[in-house]
């Protein structure tokens, strides 16, 4: 039954809405719904007036199934915005027969219909999501791996152990996630945890319900625990408790069949585990908990939560069914031939592919040490004041505000988990400070760089990169969108721990990576878009030096009102600044002077800062934020502006200017909404019906954005509104006369549009098919490695192996040779040819890689007395190989392309 005439509702939002014809609600539906759900009156006329929004929008309501969801999604966004949930998200779910995905589905749909969320009920939404998610994950992996440790009981035995078991593992599974973890997306953590409980259950439960090898480990233990015989009506004995948890065999044993680090689940079990299982003090019967007081405990738990109730998973419940394939994100993998016994391998879990990620990155940092390394040792010794002693107090000062900061975003029982991960972070810092003096010694044949090392800032920010990289391994969730910032230990939140400006920091990036060419791919794309961000942003905040910089160039320069000149905008950014560049490159001249002379590499690092350099630092930033500005600009105009063009290169002109001369425009506030304001702008002056809820249609398509950047702008200090508001009262205001001059005959002259070479870093899309073979394909190693057989050794990938090649390693048994042969002979056919008279096959544009000379993946090259497999297996070796010399070699630049 729809509401009875419903009335109309204004483009502005009213606090308190107004009763409809005398009596407040008059639909039984949203009545009885309110009192299931315990609504307050206030809540409630919060909850009508988006309602009645929704209906006037033109959304149109099916049925009363799809009415009664409607009240309870409106419910909900009211009870999140008036901070007055007197439910939790289950109960809700319940209330109005729906599931998390239809729910999370629904509420985008109404964003989309309303476009006036707020911020505070994205948040929620956001970490509702990520939490579900997660949670799923951890089900599906708790299921596969009790499986494997616990015999499943045969179907006519009803007395079985086994299902009773599984419960009480995921009750005190979820429980003790919940006691001691703050955030609700930490995997690594989640999943050591849940190997934790499996350990302490296995020790509890009878041999005969446990598989090899567990059964016979927990056998063997050292400290035996009671029979089950003796063990009846017996309360649980602390300290014979105590002493068998100190036997790590088992944990052990469940590390290496789950190629899990056993150190970090030690430290797991040792620093949080044992804490909750003092916390929670449970009696035992017949071993375990007893299941109806780990679900006591949780269900106080999950009430002060308000959020979904996880022991429905065990019992398969509609609210929080999903589809396994749609929740996994699997690696796509080419499709298996028609030979028979060559098994397809396996997709790749997230926790699985996490695990992977860490382990490579240990692998990398396998022949390191937090302390310096006499190479170190030996520039520290060269230095005019020598940074050691300097180095070392900044590490143990800054070791301690990590920790402490950790522990109060994770939980205070993750203490030592952070103060691991942050002595991994020191690690790789020492490892990449010791690459760039390398190739600052090769690149200004000195060996003093005293100037550089003795800088605080510099080693903080290559402190904090390190850092990052670390955390951004680790903290890999399912979930691509922020969770609450509070709890989000993502960037930036390491500029806040080390107290760090982000224009600061984002002068080590590049020479980050370039310094350290095992880092993976994930890793740089992360670098890659912390970048980004900066750019996009968090450089522009009120507090930034980048302000500062810009007013002393200005006063330097005299009439030029930026440093970016319009010339130099089409100048390629191949350049060799290092970070050693920036972070010495002068910030605050001694007198204003009209010239500038850039850097030179001859001189010393040591040398003296003349008043005539200019900021090098602040010269390549805008060359990059130009370049990241226009990319954006192209992305949004190609989806809204095909049919007019022209006016691509008009809105950029408007868009460069405004960073050029009015730059004050984007403190505190994001690129994008100067992007999507100029695109308005010209718009209208040129007579284009575009509104701007169109432009924020399109905007959310594009890569990386987030809602908060056109819902929460920055109108004026300490009052944000939509983007349209501040269109309205300040972009339109300060930029009115040169929009309209768009519109007159005698338009500006355009800005030119920047270059945007291909970035080096940019790695091609895995896996790439090998020219004229069917199914044979060339991708990056991605398995995991064993350190002691070094870093290019690969273990098996999967129990029965797919038909695999990796170079430089021994071929395999000859019947691989004979099936792969086999294959490429039943799949051959002609390549493509440049001329009929015999000239090399043309290159094919997949296998294209902007390196110097020709492209030897080509087929130009083989010997006449090649074979067919011969030649296949010469293009995938030099494939690869210019794969990783691209890696290597390639010289980066981040702001040439969007990431994807």
């Amino acid at each position: 039954m729809l509401p009875k005439s419903p009335r109309k509702v204004s483009n502005h939002t009213t606090e308190e809405p107004v009763s409809q014809g005398g009596h407040e609600f008059q639909d039984a539906d949203f009545v009885s719904l309110c009192e299931k759900l315990r609504i307050s009156d206030h809540v409630k006329r919060r909850a009508w007036h988006t309602y009645e929004k929704l209906f006037a929008s033109g959304c149109v309501l099916r049925d009363s199934i799809m009415k009664i969801e409607s009240f309870g999604l409106c419910l909900f966004i009211a009870s999140v915005d008036c901070d007055e949930m007197t439910f939790t998200f289950t109960e809700l779910l319940k209330a109005v027969n729906m599931s998390v995905n239809k729910c999370f589905r629904m509420l985008r749909e109404m964003d989309d219909n309303l476009d006036n969320l707020s911020t505070k009920v994205d948040n929620a939404v956001s970490k509702l999501k990520t939490k579900y998610d997660t949670m799923c994950l951890l089900y599906q992996k708790f299921q596969r791996t009790f499986g494997l440790i616990f015999v499943e009981p045969p179907g006519d035995r009803a007395d079985s152990d086994t299902p009773s078991i599984l419960k009480t593992s995921w009750v005190t599974f979820i429980l003790a996630k919940g006691r001691v973890l703050q955030m609700d997306d930490d995997l690594v953590i989640s999943w050591q945890l849940l190997l934790c409980v499996l350990e302490y259950i296995m020790k509890r439960t009878p041999l005969e319900a446990l598989k090899e090898p567990y059964k016979s480990t927990v056998n063997g233990l050292s400290v035996g625990v009671p029979t089950r015989a003796s063990r009846r009506g017996q309360n649980r004995n602390r300290s014979v408790s105590r002493q068998s948890e100190t036997d790590t065999r088992v944990i052990e044993v469940l590390c290496k069949e789950n190629e899990c680090p056993v150190d970090e689940v030690k430290n797991v079990y040792a620093s949080s585990f044992v804490s909750f299982l003092d916390s929670v003090g449970v009696p035992m019967t017949d071993g375990l908990p007893q299941f109806e007081v780990m679900s006591r405990l949780y269900e106080e738990q999950y009430n002060r939560n308000k959020d979904f109730d996880a022991r429905l998973f065990l019992e398969n419940d509609e609210t929080l069914r999903v589809d396994v394939q749609d929740s996994l994100e699997q690696e796509k993998t080419p499709k298996k031939t028609d030979l028979e016994d060559v098994p397809l391998i396996p997709p790749q879990t997230p926790v699985r592919a996490v695990m992977n990620t860490i382990h490579q990155l240990m692998v990398v940092l396998h022949s390191t040490s937090d302390e310096p390394s006499d190479i170190l040792k030996s520039y520290f010794n060269n230095c005019t004041v020598n940074p050691k002693e300097d180095i070392l107090k900044r590490l143990e000062r800054l070791g301690c505000v990590f920790k402490e900061r950790f522990a109060a975003s994770i939980g205070q029982a993750c203490a030592e988990i952070g103060y691991q991960r942050y002595k991994v972070g020191v690690r790789l810092y020492y490892r990449v400070m010791e690459a760039i003096l390398k190739s600052e010694e090769e690149r200004l044949s000195v060996q003093n760089f005293s100037k550089l090392l003795n800088n605080d800032i510099f080693h903080t920010c290559l402190l904090a990169c390190a850092v990052e990289v670390v955390m951004a391994t680790y903290g890999r969730n399912v979930s691509q969108k922020q969770s609450n910032p509070v709890t989000d230990l993502s960037f930036p939140w390491i500029l806040h721990v080390f107290d760090l400006k982000a224009f600061d920091f984002y002068k080590v990036i590049e020479s980050f990576i370039k310094a350290e060419p095992s880092l993976s791919r994930d890793a740089i794309k992360h670098l890659e878009r912390c970048e980004h961000r900066i750019m996009e942003c968090l450089a522009w905040q009120s507090d930034s030096p980048l302000f500062d910089l810009i007013r002393q160039t200005k006063e330097r320069e005299g009439s030029v009102d930026h440093p970016e000149v319009a010339s130099t905008l089409q100048q390629p950014l191949q350049h060799n600044h290092t970070a050693a560049d920036l972070y010495l490159s002068p910030s605050r001249p001694s007198n204003p002077c009209p010239t500038a002379v850039t850097n030179t590499p001859s001189h010393s690092i040591n040398d003296v800062t003349t008043p005539q350099q200019k900021s090098t630092s602040l010269s390549l930033f805008y060359r990059k934020v130009y370049r990241l500005a226009y990319l954006r600009l192209q992305s949004l105009c190609s989806s809204l502006l095909s049919e007019h063009s022209e006016l691509e290169q008009v809105i950029w002109t408007l868009f460069q200017h405004t960073l050029q001369h009015e730059y004050e425009l984007m403190r505190d506030r994001h690129l994008d909404q100067i992007m999507m304001c100029a695109m308005y702008g010209i718009c209208k002056a040129k007579n284009i019906d575009l509104r701007f809820k169109t432009i924020v249609s399109a905007y959310k398509q594009l890569t990386n954005t987030h809602q908060e950047t056109f819902k929460h702008v920055l109108v004026r200090e300490g009052k944000h509104d939509s983007i349209i508001v501040f269109y309205n009262l300040v972009f339109m205001l300060k930029l009115k006369s040169v929009i309209l001059q768009y519109a007159s005959n005698r338009p500006p002259p355009l800005s030119p549009i920047p270059p945007i070479p291909q970035s080096p870093y940019r790695f091609a899309n895995s896996p790439l098919r090998v020219p004229g073979g069917n199914n044979i394909y060339v991708s990056p190693l991605k398995s995991p490695y064993k350190a002691s057989e070094g870093i290019l050794s690969p273990t098996k990938m999967t129990p029965g192996s797919r038909i695999l090649v990796s170079i430089g390693e021994t071929f395999g048994s000859p019947d691989k040779f004979q099936k792969i042969n086999q294959m490429v002979r039943s799949s051959e056919r002609p390549l493509k040819r440049s001329t009929d008279d015999g000239m090399a096959p043309k290159p094919l544009k997949k296998l294209r890689f902007d390196t110097d000379g020709q492209d030897e993946a080509d087929g130009s090259k083989h010997n006449p007395g090649e074979s067919k497999f011969q030649q296949k297996l010469a293009e995938m070796t030099s494939t690869r190989t210019r794969m990783q010399k691209q890696k290597l070699e390639g010289s980066m630049d981040f702001a040439k392309t969007e990431e994807k």
